[in-house]
């Protein structure tokens, strides 16, 4: 039979990640890397199955060159990187799991050998001592959470040399006995510093007009936790923010600088984004950005939320607009500014009636 190729990223650190941090954001973490993995998949494996925090990709009855393999471990580690980075820069939930995700890491695992399949419910699913043998290999004596792991079968079918190296990989003998059985492996440790990762800045607003067109301030009987995260969670919109017909967005994504969100009213479509500016010590910013209203070819809201007590916060809204057109303007000031006056103050409303009485 023809040898397969198994191929296995998997995110080191989940268990404690996950166990530690909130749950719902800490989801949307790991399946936004998981599919950040899945679409960096350039050499057409399958993927048999998710695996909780690992992927089971697999060529059936291939094994590519040792140059296809190490570009495709490259493109994994630069794209799960790079995300990281990206959740970094552009991080605007204070939570534990917004903020600890950047310290997970990610081995792969490799591995050659005949496969067998089982057909489950109509899939198509590999197994047999390979599957196993490459399981196992993912509980090894590497001592790193970084890294690359190919097996010697593997390498030996690719022709790899065990001492390979490269700008990126530092290729080093292992072995474990799993089943009385001593399997020997090739391992390098990733350096970040060597990936070509994608830049991300964080680039807040600061261009804003010196001072606000309005500015209110509401207090709440609520952490000020609780009101950042009900306010950029946008499953939450719906409790207070009437007359939409309805939203859309990613619900897999944690909101971030940069996300984007739909509302419809009347089957008009207003595009927001989130962005962020500079606030005081210990308050938390949140942001969106609006081209979509006639009126204002800008429209920036920003909720600064300030810490009282565990119990108390208060919330103070700043909206500012530019409108160019002379027309625009006078719009804005017949009826514009006082339409969100009113929009204020009825989503503060609704928003204090939800969270407080909730």
């Amino acid at each position: 039979m023809n040898q397969s190729l198994i191929f296995i990223p998997d995110i080191s650190g989940f268990t404690q990640f996950v166990q530690t941090t909130e749950a719902e954001h800490s989801q949307h973490v790991i399946a936004e890397l998981l599919e950040i993995l899945i679409n960096a998949n350039t050499q057409n494996l399958k993927l048999a199955e998710v695996e909780g925090d690992a992927l089971f990709f697999f060529a059936d009855g291939r094994v590519p060159s040792q140059e296809k393999i190490l570009a495709q471990i490259e493109t994994m580690f630069t794209a799960f990187y790079s995300h990281l980075e990206l959740l970094k820069k552009h991080r605007i939930c204070p939570c534990n799991a917004c903020a600890s995700a950047p310290n997970l890491d990610l081995k792969i695992i490799l591995h050659c050998g005949e496969l067998q399949f089982l057909q489950v419910q109509g899939n198509h699913k590999p197994f047999g001592n390979v599957v196993i043998e490459s399981h196992r290999l993912l509980k090894n004596s590497v001592d790193s959470d970084q890294y690359v792991l190919i097996s010697s079968d593997l390498a030996n079918h690719i022709g790899m040399p065990d001492n390979y190296s490269s700008k990126l990989f530092n290729f080093k003998v292992g072995h474990d006995e799993y089943d009385q059985k001593d399997i020997r492996y090739l391992f390098s440790e990733i350096s970040t510093d060597a990936l070509q990762l994608r830049p991300f800045e964080m680039h807040p607003v600061d261009n804003l007009p010196d001072k606000p067109n309005l500015t209110y301030e509401f207090n709440f009987d609520v952490s000020a936790q609780k009101v950042y995260e009900t306010i950029t969670n946008f499953k939450f919109r719906p409790k207070w923010v009437k007359g939409v017909d309805h939203f859309e967005y990613n619900p897999n994504e944690v909101n971030r600088v940069g996300s984007e969100h739909v509302c419809v009213i009347n089957e008009k479509h207003l595009n927001f984004k989130t962005v962020t500016k500079p606030g005081e010590p210990g308050q938390l910013v949140y942001g969106e950005l609006t081209e979509s209203i006639p009126i204002a070819d800008e429209l920036y809201q920003f909720y600064l939320i300030r810490h009282i007590d565990d119990s108390t916060c208060a919330v103070k809204i700043e909206t500012y607009w530019r409108s160019k057109s002379l027309f625009k303007k006078l719009m804005m000031a017949i009826a514009g500014k006082k339409e969100f006056q009113k929009n204020i103050m009825n989503g503060m409303s609704d928003l204090k009636i939800y969270l407080e009485g909730a």
